[in-house]
């Protein structure tokens, strides 16, 4: 009776073991502020289906590439794609999968004026500390009507490490010599002048607080900032706003040659609608996760769910990816090895 007994009870503790759900499974990323708001949406969807908890610093490009690069962290996180050099000191290597494309927004403070018109000129003038009032010539020249006031220029940059600066001095290259020359582009250069704020949440802050400043952050901290932001000529000469459509009219060109390693840059797109200050975003991921099989077999199933759930990005000011690509990404993603 008592042997009966213990059988009938183990037999009830493996039924409640075969039962009870898979154990979760955390994961660690760390990187780029500028999708943040989108990866965290991502992040927090994915433990309310799934359970798995995915914990993410958001600590700027450079921050995510370092970690990546000491093994600290299951994935990173980036809008600049990393370099061949950057690339080869990580152990196992990257593999770059682009997830939305976004806008770089021009934001500024400038008391009583909702509305201004910039052009490369004018903004690289600007950063180089060659243009210093807001009644300069060239800038009410662009902004005819606009009681521009006799206001100092003040200039917020990152401080960090930042893919959203990548894409900002990108674009600075390509449409000022002087810039290339005096400053060029990455995820950090030597500022002419200005102030630096940490993430696109400090440069948002730095603009909000001083009047007469002007910064660069991704569009999505503009609009929950309530800050505004400028129009900007394009290279077709036409003056266009950040937005979904006039992203994903930037990235027409790329799309339709796009790199295996997907690492491409669509600043000063020639598109006649598109926005110049654009850029996609990548999440960096090993090809092998076989030495920690249970992490890697959630993060795919993580990555193949976001891709599933491109249609969120919208809601916040970021262009998803066509499908046309995604599905190039999604054979990438079958390659990892777990």
């Amino acid at each position: 009776m008592k042997m009966s007994k213990l059988v009938l009870a183990g037999a009830t503790l493996l039924g409640l073991g075969a039962m009870s759900p898979a154990i979760a499974v955390d994961l660690n990323g760390a990187g780029a502020t500028f999708p943040y708001p989108i990866y965290s949406k991502w992040f927090f969807q994915f433990n309310q289906e799934t359970h798995n908890q995915i914990n993410y610093q958001s600590i700027g490009s450079g921050g995510g590439i370092r970690q990546m690069t000491e093994g600290t962290v299951d994935f990173g996180a980036s809008d600049a794609p990393m370099t061949d050099e950057q690339i080869a000191a990580v152990k196992g290597g990257v593999f770059h999968l682009p997830t939305v494309m976004g806008a770089v927004a021009v934001a500024y403070n400038i008391p009583g004026i909702a509305s201004l018109k910039l052009d490369a000129d004018v903004l690289s003038g600007m950063f180089l500390g060659t243009i210093t009032k807001w009644n300069d010539p060239k800038v009410a020249a662009l902004n005819p009507g606009e009681k521009l006031p006799d206001l100092a220029v003040n200039i917020a940059h990152r401080s960090d490490g930042s893919g959203t600066t990548n894409i900002f001095t990108n674009y600075l290259t390509k449409v000022s010599a002087d810039w290339k020359s005096k400053a060029g582009f990455g995820t950090a250069v030597k500022w002419p002048v200005g102030v630096g704020g940490k993430g696109n949440e400090g440069v948002a802050g730095l603009i909000k607080q001083i009047p007469g400043t002007i910064g660069y952050v991704e569009l999505a901290y503009a609009i929950e900032n309530k800050i505004t932001y400028a129009s900007l000529k394009n290279a077709a000469g036409n003056m266009t706003d950040p937005s979904i459509a006039s992203t994903t009219a930037a990235a027409a060109g790329a799309l339709a040659d796009m790199p295996d390693d997907f690492r491409v840059m669509i600043t000063n797109s020639p598109g006649a609608e598109a926005y110049p200050i654009c850029g996609f975003t990548w999440l960096l991921v090993h090809p092998s996760y076989e030495a920690s099989a249970d992490k890697g077999k959630t993060l795919v199933q993580f990555l193949k769910w976001a891709y599933a759930h491109e249609s969120m990005a919208s809601a916040l000011y970021y262009a998803p990816l066509p499908e046309g690509l995604i599905k190039k990404i999604e054979a990438r993603i079958d390659q990892i090895k777990i």
